[in-house]
């Protein structure tokens, strides 16, 4: 059976108006302007978003491929979300070996996944050799008081700073950045004096 973590996006199972479901949503329509060709959905959870992908994009999007460390998170997304181009299969974000298990794409999405890891540099090294060259990738966390600093949720190593999360991409050609508050998404701006509890990062390798 598939266990509620109280972080677990199962839209079936939520109301329309929740904010959690909102703003995962959001993330995902998010990204739908960016991919194209062949894309990674890492950490897909139930699957939800990787099948969004596959249908928004029909034509543009080849292959959407969501990998997910849980087993059961991949046999509900295997049952509940079905699309000829929507592919899950289950495996470590920070294997090293992943790169040469999956191969190359032209877009990956990431979003509240870095936060859950402790091998931060294994899994940013990773998602950097999955990612062609030109390709985009497109990751999301929460703001918190940074590296090695305890934070609210049970389920997070810990929540980097603005600054840290700006600072994980220095061997992208470009990186963008965007703040989110529930489902609004805008592009960030430091003096803005309203807060935004998560940051997007859209980067071109």
């Amino acid at each position: 059976m598939l266990k509620d973590t109280g972080e677990r996006v199962i839209p079936e199972k939520m109301k329309a108006t929740d904010e959690m479901l909102m703003e995962h949503m959001a993330r995902y329509y998010f990204a739908v302007e960016y991919v194209y060709g062949r894309v990674l959905d890492i950490a897909s959870g139930t699957g939800y978003g990787t099948q969004l992908l596959a249908k928004k994009r029909k034509g543009i999007v080849d292959e959407v491929v969501g990998v997910d460390l849980e087993t059961e998170a991949i046999k509900y997304a295997k049952g509940a979300y079905h699309h000829p181009n929507a592919t899950f299969i289950e495996g470590d974000v920070t294997d090293s070996e992943l790169p040469e298990k999956l191969g190359q794409f032209d877009c990956i999405v990431s979003f509240e996944t870095i936060e859950h890891i402790a091998d931060e540099e294994q899994f940013l090294a990773n998602i950097y050799n999955l990612l062609k060259p030109g390709g985009k990738l497109i990751l999301s966390t929460p703001f918190g008081k940074g590296r090695g600093k305890l934070c609210g949720s049970p389920f997070h190593v810990h929540q980097l700073s603005v600054d840290e999360f700006m600072g994980l991409f220095p061997d992208y050609a470009s990186a963008v950045f965007y703040f989110q508050k529930g489902p609004l998404i805008e592009p960030a701006n430091r003096t803005d004096d309203r807060h935004f509890p998560l940051g997007i990062a859209v980067c071109r390798k």
